[in-house]
């Protein structure tokens, strides 16, 4: 795989304004500049975990509330993991992550199959992690894969602290990623579908 897998989305709306630069191939390098430091804290255990090396910079309508800054970024993070894969062409295709972080434990199972799908089986034990809305969590992951084309099954299997089950599925998010975006020798490039194409 001698392809460089970047790239760089742009978006900008009446209620939100992102950058956003990616490198899959990365060393887990996080800047980000949001404005919502709780999801700063999630994108940075993504990066970390995934080896992506990711840079968001946000402005959004938090004056309202969260959720279209939250939205928005999930929105080209999922454009840029699709542009950054190109064919999907040599790629593990499927990721799979158990996390732990103390009495929390989350699965996080991913294909980069070009179809869209989220099962998200999580619940919480409050709705706010403190002044961020434990339903955005959801909210950003399906942004992620409708435009990343992902196909995503989150699982929490015990838990009693909110920060904890969030913080295990992000982390679990990036190692997952992280095992489906790796080269397959044994593919050769070639694409892991008997389809030919993802």
């Amino acid at each position: 795989m001698t392809r460089k897998r970047t790239a760089s989305i742009r978006r900008e709306t009446r209620e939100t304004r992102v950058a956003l630069d990616l490198g899959v191939d990365g060393t887990g390098k996080g800047e980000f500049r949001i404005g919502i430091p709780f999801l700063e804290h999630m994108l940075d255990q993504v990066a970390r975990h995934g080896m992506l090396d990711l840079k968001i910079i946000a402005e959004g309508d938090l004056a309202v509330d969260a959720h279209h800054t939250v939205e928005d970024v999930g929105i080209c993070l999922g454009q840029a993991l699709r542009e950054a894969l190109g064919d999907k062409s040599g790629i593990r295709r499927f990721g799979h992550a158990y996390v732990p972080l103390d009495e929390a434990l989350s699965r996080v199972v991913v294909d980069c199959s070009g179809r869209p799908g989220l099962e998200y089986h999580v619940e919480y034990p409050r709705a706010r992690i403190g002044e961020f809305d434990v339903d955005l969590i959801r909210e950003f992951f399906q942004a992620v894969v409708n435009h990343a084309g992902l196909t995503m099954h989150a699982d929490t299997l015990r838990g009693r602290n909110a920060h904890h089950i969030a913080e295990t599925l992000f982390k679990g998010f990036g190692r997952a990623l992280r095992m489906a975006l790796e080269a397959d020798a044994r593919l050769a490039g070639e694409t892991p579908s008997t389809k030919g194409s993802l």
